[in-house]
Protein backbone atom coordinates (compact mmCIF):
# COMPACT_ATOMS: atom_id res chain seq x y z
CA UNK A 1 0.00 0.00 0.00
CA UNK A 2 1.55 3.37 -0.91
CA UNK A 3 1.34 6.54 1.34
CA UNK A 4 0.48 9.94 0.08
CA UNK A 5 3.12 12.66 0.62
CA UNK A 6 2.28 16.13 1.41
CA UNK A 7 2.92 18.51 -1.74
CA UNK A 8 2.96 22.23 -1.36
CA UNK A 9 3.01 24.67 -3.43
CA UNK A 10 4.22 28.11 -3.44
CA UNK A 11 3.70 31.28 -5.82
CA UNK A 12 3.62 30.73 -9.63
CA UNK A 13 5.53 27.74 -10.30
CA UNK A 14 5.34 27.88 -13.69
CA UNK A 15 7.60 31.26 -12.94
CA UNK A 16 10.03 29.66 -10.39
CA UNK A 17 11.11 27.59 -13.14
CA UNK A 18 12.65 29.64 -15.51
CA UNK A 19 16.05 29.94 -15.66
CA UNK A 20 17.46 33.85 -14.33
CA UNK A 21 19.48 36.01 -17.14
CA UNK A 22 22.80 37.78 -15.98
CA UNK A 23 20.96 40.09 -14.59
CA UNK A 24 18.88 38.29 -12.24
CA UNK A 25 15.61 39.49 -14.31
CA UNK A 26 13.05 36.19 -15.58
CA UNK A 27 12.52 36.19 -19.35
CA UNK A 28 9.95 36.29 -20.96
CA UNK A 29 6.36 37.06 -19.74
CA UNK A 30 5.13 39.31 -16.59
CA UNK A 31 5.08 36.58 -14.64
CA UNK A 32 6.02 36.87 -10.98
CA UNK A 33 6.26 34.33 -8.20
CA UNK A 34 4.27 36.22 -5.80
CA UNK A 35 1.24 36.20 -8.22
CA UNK A 36 -1.04 32.88 -7.33
CA UNK A 37 -4.17 34.23 -8.86
CA UNK A 38 -3.49 34.04 -12.47
CA UNK A 39 -4.27 37.36 -13.91
CA UNK A 40 -0.25 38.48 -14.11
CA UNK A 41 1.48 40.89 -12.27
CA UNK A 42 -0.31 43.71 -10.53
CA UNK A 43 0.53 47.63 -11.36
CA UNK A 44 2.61 49.59 -8.94
CA UNK A 45 0.12 51.42 -6.28
CA UNK A 46 1.44 54.33 -4.23
CA UNK A 47 1.78 53.87 -0.56
CA UNK A 48 -0.80 55.05 1.42
CA UNK A 49 -4.02 54.76 -1.35
CA UNK A 50 -6.70 53.16 -1.76
CA UNK A 51 -4.90 50.28 -3.69
CA UNK A 52 -2.38 50.05 -1.52
CA UNK A 53 -4.85 49.53 1.05
CA UNK A 54 -7.02 47.01 -0.84
CA UNK A 55 -3.94 45.06 -1.14
CA UNK A 56 -3.03 44.18 2.02
CA UNK A 57 -6.56 43.13 2.40
CA UNK A 58 -6.35 39.27 0.07
CA UNK A 59 -9.46 38.32 -0.43
CA UNK A 60 -10.98 42.08 -1.52
CA UNK A 61 -7.94 42.47 -4.03
CA UNK A 62 -8.89 39.28 -5.23
CA UNK A 63 -12.23 40.33 -5.96
CA UNK A 64 -11.10 43.44 -6.84
CA UNK A 65 -8.92 42.08 -9.68
CA UNK A 66 -11.49 39.94 -10.85
CA UNK A 67 -14.17 42.36 -11.20
CA UNK A 68 -11.91 44.61 -13.11
CA UNK A 69 -11.34 41.89 -15.23
CA UNK A 70 -14.77 41.30 -15.68
CA UNK A 71 -16.14 44.89 -16.40
CA UNK A 72 -12.76 45.32 -18.64
CA UNK A 73 -14.09 41.99 -20.54
CA UNK A 74 -17.78 43.31 -20.93
CA UNK A 75 -16.36 46.08 -22.81
CA UNK A 76 -14.13 44.37 -24.92
CA UNK A 77 -17.07 41.74 -25.80
CA UNK A 78 -19.48 44.54 -27.07
CA UNK A 79 -16.70 46.26 -29.22
CA UNK A 80 -16.39 42.69 -30.79
CA UNK A 81 -20.22 42.52 -30.96
CA UNK A 82 -19.89 46.17 -32.74
CA UNK A 83 -18.09 44.30 -35.87
CA UNK A 84 -21.21 42.90 -37.35
CA UNK A 85 -21.65 47.09 -37.80
CA UNK A 86 -19.53 49.06 -40.31
CA UNK A 87 -17.30 51.67 -39.69
CA UNK A 88 -15.08 52.67 -36.48
CA UNK A 89 -18.05 51.55 -34.08
CA UNK A 90 -15.95 48.43 -32.18
CA UNK A 91 -12.50 50.37 -31.35
CA UNK A 92 -14.53 52.52 -28.91
CA UNK A 93 -15.62 50.05 -26.39
CA UNK A 94 -12.40 48.28 -27.11
CA UNK A 95 -10.23 50.74 -25.74
CA UNK A 96 -12.42 51.70 -22.74
CA UNK A 97 -12.37 47.79 -21.39
CA UNK A 98 -8.86 47.71 -22.37
CA UNK A 99 -8.07 50.66 -20.23
CA UNK A 100 -9.83 49.26 -17.78
CA UNK A 101 -7.70 46.20 -17.86
CA UNK A 102 -4.61 48.76 -17.83
CA UNK A 103 -6.05 50.46 -14.65
CA UNK A 104 -4.59 47.29 -13.17
CA UNK A 105 -2.84 44.92 -15.31
CA UNK A 106 0.41 45.54 -16.67
CA UNK A 107 -0.11 43.30 -19.98
CA UNK A 108 -3.43 45.37 -20.47
CA UNK A 109 -1.25 48.37 -19.95
CA UNK A 110 1.18 46.99 -23.08
CA UNK A 111 -1.70 46.28 -24.99
CA UNK A 112 -3.46 49.06 -24.81
CA UNK A 113 -0.61 51.35 -26.00
CA UNK A 114 -0.23 49.59 -28.75
CA UNK A 115 -4.23 49.24 -29.36
CA UNK A 116 -4.31 53.07 -29.13
CA UNK A 117 -1.83 53.65 -31.32
CA UNK A 118 -3.84 51.84 -33.82
CA UNK A 119 -6.89 53.60 -33.17
CA UNK A 120 -5.01 56.97 -33.57
CA UNK A 121 -4.09 56.36 -37.21
CA UNK A 122 -7.39 54.51 -38.01
CA UNK A 123 -9.15 58.03 -36.80
CA UNK A 124 -6.44 59.82 -38.70
CA UNK A 125 -7.07 57.94 -41.97
CA UNK A 126 -10.94 58.28 -41.34
CA UNK A 127 -10.19 61.91 -41.32
CA UNK A 128 -8.03 62.14 -44.13
CA UNK A 129 -10.65 60.40 -46.12
CA UNK A 130 -14.05 61.37 -45.19
CA UNK A 131 -16.21 60.92 -47.98
CA UNK A 132 -15.25 56.92 -48.18
CA UNK A 133 -15.07 56.78 -44.62
CA UNK A 134 -19.02 58.59 -44.20
CA UNK A 135 -19.78 56.41 -47.31
CA UNK A 136 -18.84 53.27 -45.79
CA UNK A 137 -20.24 53.76 -42.70
CA UNK A 138 -23.70 54.72 -43.93
CA UNK A 139 -24.07 52.05 -46.45
CA UNK A 140 -23.37 49.67 -43.80
CA UNK A 141 -26.00 51.44 -41.59
CA UNK A 142 -28.57 51.21 -44.43
CA UNK A 143 -27.49 47.46 -45.14
CA UNK A 144 -27.50 46.85 -41.40
CA UNK A 145 -31.16 48.54 -41.27
CA UNK A 146 -32.78 46.39 -44.43
CA UNK A 147 -31.36 43.37 -43.13
CA UNK A 148 -33.06 43.82 -39.92
CA UNK A 149 -36.21 45.16 -41.42
CA UNK A 150 -36.08 41.94 -43.95
CA UNK A 151 -35.81 39.49 -40.98
CA UNK A 152 -38.79 41.22 -39.34
CA UNK A 153 -41.35 41.66 -42.44
CA UNK A 154 -40.53 37.90 -43.91
CA UNK A 155 -40.46 36.49 -40.27
CA UNK A 156 -37.54 34.82 -41.01
CA UNK A 157 -36.44 34.18 -37.42
CA UNK A 158 -40.04 32.05 -37.67
CA UNK A 159 -39.23 30.37 -40.68
CA UNK A 160 -36.27 29.25 -39.66
CA UNK A 161 -37.41 27.88 -36.08
CA UNK A 162 -40.52 25.82 -38.32
CA UNK A 163 -37.86 24.14 -41.21
CA UNK A 164 -35.30 23.56 -38.06
CA UNK A 165 -38.22 21.89 -36.11
CA UNK A 166 -37.59 23.99 -33.06
CA UNK A 167 -40.05 26.53 -31.27
CA UNK A 168 -43.50 25.84 -31.75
Amino acid sequence: MTQARPVTFTGNTAAEQHPHDASGERPGATRCPDCTDGLGKPREVKPGSFRDRLQHNRPAYFAWRIGVFVVGLLFVLLGIALTALPGPLTIPPVLLGLWVWSTEFDWARRLFATFRRKAVATWKHAKQHPVSSIAVTVGGLVLAGVAFWAVGHFELVDRAKDALGIGS
